[in-house]
């Protein structure tokens, strides 16, 4: 990576220009929303260490940049592939001590998770361990129908470590979630949409349509509004009932404070499109 001028933020693609298995387009498909895709196909996208550092250093970006809203999540097209699992080449001589420095957070899981802006993962194809463990960070999770997913790790004596035992359960259920980490079984995409893995499973040449319909349905709306909405949903399922409506409450209120909610209203009233300021 290079550095830039003290103070000076790099945008998402001069970054990502620097990565050798990471890319970033800004607007290229959309207005406002990033593509984030791995790029390393060789590997069908294994999650290495460097392509979790680049992921983290691309999201940094991506998170400073006023000009995206949206964040599409994907893997290189040229494997089919979202992610294929973690590069398991990397546990061979691995001890515990080595493991828990390897998993200080914030991990890129954590990146993705603690995004200000929406991420939709594109899951263009086989999204298996630390793979399926990315795609369930995010927000939205939108398949194409060919796609398998699934945590195996148990097949190689170990356990999903990216946050899979505690994010699958809160979006399929504990049993659904224990017969799919226990057992190591793959799924095809209409079976994850069906336990609610996958918000959709789609045709290959739909998937794109999808993708970046609700990704530009999502950046056209007031970016305040879409950081305090995330976070309100997000926080429903880390609180009870009561102190989650509450926090909703005060996100609401909060929004009252904006030019954003001023325009939002004003443009109903005069039935213009809005125009959002972010401020």
């Amino acid at each position: 990576m290079t550095d830039g001028e003290p103070g000076e933020v790099e945008d998402p693609e001069t970054v990502a220009a620097d990565c050798e298995v990471v890319d970033c387009t800004v607007g290229d498909r959309v207005e406002n929303v990033a593509t984030v895709s791995i790029e390393r196909p060789d590997t069908r996208n294994a999650l290495n260490g460097q392509v979790r550092e680049q992921l983290k250093q691309v999201l940094a970006a991506v998170e400073a940049d006023d000009e995206v809203r949206v964040v599409v999540l994907t893997g290189s097209d040229d494997c089919n592939a979202f992610v294929a699992g973690a590069d398991v080449t990397e546990f061979a001589d691995r001890d515990a001590i080595e493991q828990r420095e390897a998993s200080k957070r914030p991990r890129v899981y954590e990146y993705v998770d603690d995004l200000d802006k929406p991420v939709i993962a594109r899951v263009n194809g086989h999204c298996l361990g630390g793979g399926n463990e990315l795609a369930l960070a995010a927000d939205v999770r939108l398949a194409d129908e060919r796609a398998r997913i699934g945590q195996p790790e148990i097949n190689l004596g170990i356990m999903p470590g990216g946050g899979a035992t505690q994010r699958l359960p809160r979006l399929v259920g504990e049993g659904q979630a224990m017969r799919l980490i226990l057992s190591g079984e793959l799924v095809d995409a209409e079976e994850a949409a069906d336990i609610g893995l996958v918000e959709d499973a789609l045709a290959p040449e739909e998937l794109d349509e999808e993708v970046y319909g609700l990704a530009a349905s999502m950046a056209e709306k007031s970016p305040l509004a879409l950081e305090l909405a995330k976070e309100a949903v997000k926080a429903g399922s880390r609180m009870d009932l009561e102190a989650g409506i509450e926090y909703e409450a005060e996100l609401f209120a909060q929004l009252f404070s904006t030019e954003d909610k001023n325009e939002g209203i004003d443009a109903f009233l005069e039935d213009r499109e809005p125009e959002w300021e972010g401020r």
